[in-house]
């Protein structure tokens, strides 16, 4: 037996393990070569392992069999020769009285400490023992091993699974006890091939690759395994040309977690961070971590206040001089974790940048009409509702919540540029309010744009995030985003990565009477066969992804949006109808309801139609159907948006403006990043 494993032996099912046989007779023969640790120390740290209730070991030997065997016992407190120690209860039944006692032996997780001992009282159920005025430290290692505590593990190899525990670690290998039936055979497990070993703390799972067995042994009723990862480093996401920036913080930030395989509270200075992920450094004597580990429950703290609280894994393990540098993915955050991230790297970059900070919201007014993202017209739309506006964007801006974010560019308590997002769908996120006005030698709006980018870019990996797709609106004539968004769309040329739609948008009137629809024609929910058809027509006149992202399902255990936004106070949902003639599917309309003014252009507010087949669609029956739906929004005019736009030309309807509708797989947002890079010069760093 190899005793760093000893100290293992110490949990709920080990009442009916007899002493382990001990092998390493080397350590005994290294006494003469091996550091000393005088007495005095020798009992310091003695009594620290009582004040932890930590075993030590006591090495016995058959009087008969010349067989050597380490027993567990507990130290009282201890001032100095002889020492007392109460032998651990699993052992009372076996009869040891016999035994000649050899040594102390105290287990640290880089070396031993052996002290020769000999007996100065046996008690019963305790035994008292004379110090030496010197032990002996034996078997330092250059890697530090750790053991661990409740981790159970799975072990799978051609088929074949095997549970256990593990028993210890270092950053390099650890060490599994597998008690199936399965593995008590020699012919069930290859050590010359790999397995995937899977650990689980908690009921979660911590850590799962494909491993190597470098050495193992057979111990009572068991098989001991140490393994290796057979990569030094995980490739959790595909490489990209542009990643987003990471930065040195000042005063630096820290890590804050419990050890998911020894339970103690670790802290570690952060040396690095993006909103991807993040670097630390562990000196190569306090070396804890190892590639593949999955941390659960990790806070990013700024001045001992935590700013993000994250699910993290190791990535890699890197030795520089005398420290080990790691390198540390974000699985998932909250998105105003994420938001405060992205806000500490914004103003390290540039101090005018604020991610989803308070707003003074007499500067975010002011700007919107000076900046001229508030025109007249747009103002005589909504004038009558501004005092529920101003309530609506006190919510979105000062009570900051999770279906909405925004970045402005400020300047002494001025505004200069601004971009908003909010969560239009399940998993689809609508960028809007994009807004600049002139700042001496700097560009807002390209300034606020760079920063969106990153924010998305860095947050559709995380789940909780909800973000498979991005979308927007602009008019064709709007200079700025059709050569930002629009350029994008053409040069990719590929609509199932990033499609464009174009509208024909009108301000509808909504009648008052509502007469029964004529003989023929039906006014339903949209059915899964219709949705069907749908899907059809839009695939063929478009190839492109709005349906995709109407559509995208909620990940398991997911909030509806719709119960989000309610808990936050504001509302949000939608519905799909039908108009049919005779059976035959006319069109559908999708029914957007939100609060008023948590979009400007009333987007999330409006009924949006798709015109299927025009041949029996007169605008006169349009005209009925929707406003037999208008009536839930309690008005006299909503906003219409009607795809295809050549419908209102063939039907000779008055419209307003067109409005390109823009969707991006957030999959392609790397290819977006470069687009902006190569066109518009943007830096990232």
């Amino acid at each position: 037996m190899d005793p760093e494993n000893a100290e293992n032996f110490s949990g709920p099912n080990h009442s009916t393990t007899p002493p382990q046989v001990f092998h390493n007779e080397d350590l005994i023969r290294s006494f003469e070569s091996a550091k000393t640790l005088p007495q005095a120390d020798l009992i310091n740290s003695i009594n620290y392992l009582h004040f932890t209730g930590s075993p030590l070991y006591i090495l016995l030997q058959h009087p008969t069999y010349g067989e050597k065997v380490l027993v567990k016992a507990y130290p009282e407190p201890c001032t100095g020769s002889p020492l007392t120690c109460r032998w651990d209860e699993s052992y009372f039944q076996y009869k040891l009285d016999s035994h000649h006692i050899l040594h102390l032996v105290l287990i640290d997780s880089q070396s031993l400490v052996i002290a020769p001992a000999s007996v100065r009282m046996g008690i019963g159920k305790s035994i008292s023992v004379i110090l030496p005025e010197k032990a002996y430290v034996v078997n330092q290692r250059q890697v530090r091993r750790y053991a661990c505590r409740d981790v159970s593990a799975e072990v799978t190899q051609s088929g074949v699974v095997s549970k256990g525990k593990m028993i210890n670690f270092s950053p390099i290998a650890f060490c599994v006890k597998v008690d199936s039936e399965e593995f008590k055979h020699n012919s069930w497990f290859n050590s010359d091939a790999p397995a995937s070993v899977s650990l689980f703390s908690n009921g979660r799972v911590i850590y799962a690759e494909m491993c190597r067995c470098i050495r193992w042994q057979d111990e009572y009723q068991a098989r001991e395994i140490v393994f290796a990862a057979i990569g030094s480093q995980i490739n959790r996401y595909p490489a990209k040309k542009i990643r987003n920036p990471r930065k040195s913080i000042t005063p630096p930030l820290t890590a804050l977690f419990d050890h998911p395989l020894f339970k103690k509270r670790t802290q570690r200075e952060i040396i690095e961070l993006s909103t991807t992920g993040f670097s630390i450094s562990d000196p190569s004597d306090d070396d804890v971590l190892m590639p593949g580990l999955i941390i659960p429950n990790l806070s990013v703290q700024l001045a001992g206040i935590s700013i993000a609280e994250c699910v993290v894994q190791i990535i890699y393990r890197r030795t520089e001089e005398k420290n080990i540098r790691y390198g540390i993915a974000i699985l998932d955050m909250d998105i105003n974790s994420y938001s405060r991230i992205n806000h500490i790297l914004g103003i390290n970059t540039d101090p005018h940048v604020s991610v989803s900070t308070t707003v003074d919201m007499d500067a975010l007014w002011e700007f919107f009409f000076q900046a001229g993202f508030i025109y007249p017209k747009k103002y005589s739309a909504f004038h009558m509702h501004r005092e529920h506006f101003a309530q609506t964007y006190r919510k979105l801006y000062q009570e900051n919540p999770g279906i909405a974010r925004h970045i402005t560019y400020e300047q002494n308590g001025k505004i200069y540029g601004h971009m908003s997002m909010v969560r239009a769908y399940e998993k689809t996120w609508l960028i809007q309010h994009h807004a600049a006005r002139p700042m001496e030698n700097r560009l807002p709006g390209f300034s606020v744009l760079k920063q969106m980018m990153l924010f998305l870019h860095g947050s559709y990996t995380l789940p909780s995030a909800d973000l498979d797709y991005v979308m927007c609106y602009f008019r064709p004539e709007n200079k700025f985003p059709e050569r930002v968004f629009g350029g994008f769309a053409r040069d990719l040329n590929n609509p199932q990565q990033c499609s464009l739609d174009q509208f024909s948008y009108l301000t509808f009137t909504v009648q008052d009477d509502l007469p029964q629809l004529s003989e023929g024609w039906l006014l339903s929910e949209t059915s899964p066969n219709q949705m069907w058809e749908l899907n059809n027509f839009y695939r063929h006149i478009s190839g492109g992804l709005f349906l995709q992202a109407l559509q995208a399902p909620l990940r398991a255990g997911q909030e509806p949006l719709t119960a989000a936004a309610n808990r936050q106070g504001f509302l949000r949902k939608w519905s799909l109808h039908s108009l049919s003639y005779e059976n035959h599917l006319v069109c559908v309309m999708l029914v957007n309801q939100s609060d008023f003014g948590i979009n400007l252009s009333e987007i999330l507010n409006s009924i949006k139609v798709f015109v299927i087949d025009d041949r029996f669609l007169s605008w006169e029956m349009l005209s009925q159907a929707v406003s037999h739906l208008a009536v839930i929004y309690g008005l006299n005019k909503i906003p219409l948006l009607i795809y295809p736009s050549t419908f209102c030309e063939s039907k000779s309807v008055k419209f307003e403006k067109h409005y390109r509708m823009w969707v991006v797989d957030m999959r392609y947002s790397n290819l977006f990043m470069e687009y902006v890079q190569r066109k518009f010069r943007m830096r990232y760093e």
